[in-house]
């Protein structure tokens, strides 16, 4: 690694039933905690009971077992789990590119490539923002860097696609999502029918090829976009239908936005009066037939069961029995339905969510001033991707980008 740059001078079933709560109907502004002129409230507590805990302990990917004294890179990881650095921002990671690893790594995602695969990690910098990937050979050795996006701004969250590109968000008043080559061979593409505001993540229902977007405000909104040609393999995200989540959480409903990309200056949230709030949208992803979201301004993780369009509760923090999950950012979600969920502040932990448990699969010492980002599992499921944002510092050109070792694969099934 070179020196870097002076900083300016420096288990299937739980999730498709009883760990999920659901809620009677309730109305936007309850769900929200904001009413809908955008006057900000106390978010009101929606109740909720906990989903009964496997009777047998932690199962799944909260079931790895109890965490170890910080190893030489100061993570506690569970018993048979390595850890190694793979970039550190303002370095180089790879000796045969000069790319340097950005300031404020954030959300990623692991794509495979024909040697070996690579992880692409957003920049949450404002002055710089884009995206940048390292390419793995099948080995595990770092053999490339390079960017995959540039000239954005505070590109935070995304989402992978079915067809294997990277959509990136801007977290501004005025964001937009970009689509971007994993290999690095195409250009990002700019998509204004994704909607102009403060973008949060994506996910991509792999059936229907409907795009699910997260707005990161306190009286935020759901959105979903549907290409026209959305039956293709890879559809055409220059022409389709932006929507946004209303109704209530016994049958949601979507409302077509008709100036998505802001042509008479208002803002998206404020154009459909019923539109369903959520405080501070935050990480979203796909799995079996379900949308999962989470929402950091009162820590909870939220399910969309796509064919009834009922909207219920996984994890609420102010209910849970064992409520250590605290700062929901982004969402991870393995091959067998559990959820690993990054903490912004919390206790600089990934958290595993599992047959209604929860427990810490990874946690970071002496980082308190920065926040975690960007989980991801290698297609296999031997390999768990992430970044510390700012380090032990607290500064963007301190992040550091981390890869866990180990058997994960073993609760995959």
């Amino acid at each position: 690694m070179t020196n870097r740059p002076s900083r300016t001078n420096n288990r299937r079933q739980f999730l498709k039933s009883t760990s999920i709560v659901g809620l009677s109907a309730l109305s936007p502004a309850i769900l929200a905690g904001c009413d809908i002129s955008g006057s900000k409230k106390d978010v009101p507590i929606v109740p909720a009971k906990d989903a009964l805990p496997s009777s047998s302990g932690p199962t799944g990917i909260a079931g790895l077992g109890p965490l170890k004294p910080p190893d030489e890179n100061g993570l506690l990881l569970p018993n048979g789990f390595t850890s190694r650095i793979v970039a550190v921002s303002g370095t180089t990671p790879s000796s045969s590119s000069d790319y340097i690893w950005h300031k404020s790594p954030d959300g990623g995602a692991v794509f495979h490539d024909p040697n070996g695969w690579v992880y692409v990690s957003n920049s949450e910098s404002s002055s710089s923002g884009g995206v940048g990937a390292i390419r793995f050979d099948n080995k595990g050795a770092i053999v490339d860097a390079y960017s995959i996006c540039q000239s954005t701004r505070r590109n935070c969250a995304g989402g992978k696609t079915p067809w294997n590109t990277w959509l990136t968000c801007e977290e501004v008043g005025d964001g937009w999502v970009y689509e971007c080559d994993p290999l690095g061979k195409q250009a990002a593409i700019k998509w204004p029918l994704l909607g102009c505001f403060n973008h949060e993540a994506v996910a991509v229902d792999p059936n229907t090829n409907q795009l699910y977007l997260t707005e990161d405000r306190r009286d935020g909104c759901l959105y979903r976009f549907t290409p026209t040609n959305a039956s293709n393999n890879r559809p055409d995200l220059s022409d389709g239908t932006l929507e946004v989540a209303a109704g209530s959480s016994d049958h949601l409903v979507w409302r077509e936005i008709t100036d998505p990309t802001l042509a008479a200056s208002t803002e998206l949230r404020f154009q459909i009066p019923d539109a369903v709030r959520f405080n501070g949208g935050e990480g979203i992803d796909y799995h079996d037939g379900s949308i999962f979201f989470g929402t950091k301004g009162d820590d909870r993780v939220w399910k969309i069961d796509i064919e009834s369009q009922k909207l219920s509760i996984v994890y609420d923090r102010s209910t849970h029995t064992n409520p250590i999950l605290s700062g929901i950012d982004n969402i991870e979600i393995t091959s067998a339905g559990d959820l690993v969920v990054a903490e912004d502040g919390g206790n600089m932990e990934l958290v595993g969510i599992a047959d209604g448990q929860v427990s810490v699969i990874v946690k970071v010492s002496g980082q308190d001033d920065s926040e975690i980002a960007g989980p991801a599992f290698s297609d296999d499921m031997t390999r768990l991707y992430f970044s510390s944002q700012r380090g032990m510092t607290g500064d963007g050109w301190d992040g550091i980008t981390y890869e866990i070792a180990g058997p994960f694969s073993g609760v995959s099934a």
